[in-house]
């Protein structure tokens, strides 16, 4: 494709119906294809509607299955969901629908076996240097302060 020519409403509403189908996607992801492709601006919204419409797009559907598979497959906590799902315009009553689907126990049980995974490659000895990596490996991955705090705690009740 010219990179300079711009597609039409149709040839953009296809190609964004089939990206939806194989995957899901919210209206900023489709909104920056659109982009992409050289659709003229006034003509994003239509096909925005039109996907919407036709639930091609759900934002609710989009935040539960990007929360569960943040969780399950990158590991991440609920903190780091929360931001990147607001990056994405997700409305906050939709990342807290997502967020409640996450059971709390296989969330605590996630983040423990995370820290116990990391506290196995410290090389340290010292106590406070092993808590305060640990910390600051829970928290990068967008895990809450007192939750971390309490887990890390208990394993080094555990391990020590």
């Amino acid at each position: 494709m010219n990179p300079t020519k711009t597609i039409t409403i149709k040839v953009a509403l296809t190609k964004a119906q089939n990206l939806c189908a194989t995957q899901e996607k919210c209206i900023s992801d489709i909104s920056k294809k659109l982009f992409d492709w050289k659709l003229p601006s006034k003509d994003h919204d239509t096909v925005i509607n039109l996907l919407l419409e036709d639930k091609f797009i759900d934002e609710q559907r989009y935040a539960v299955f990007y929360a569960k598979d943040k969780f399950k497959y990158n590991k991440w906590g609920k903190i780091k969901i929360e931001y990147t799902l607001k990056q994405k315009n997700i409305s906050s009553e939709n990342i807290k629908s997502a967020l409640d689907k996450i059971l709390e126990t296989e969330y605590d049980k996630l983040l423990e076996s995370e820290l116990i995974k990391k506290f196995k490659t410290i090389k340290d000895s010292d106590e406070y240097t092993i808590k305060s990596k640990l910390v600051r490996f829970a928290i990068s991955r967008g895990f809450e302060n007192g939750k971390v705090f309490d887990i890390v705690s208990s394993i080094i009740e555990k391990l020590n």
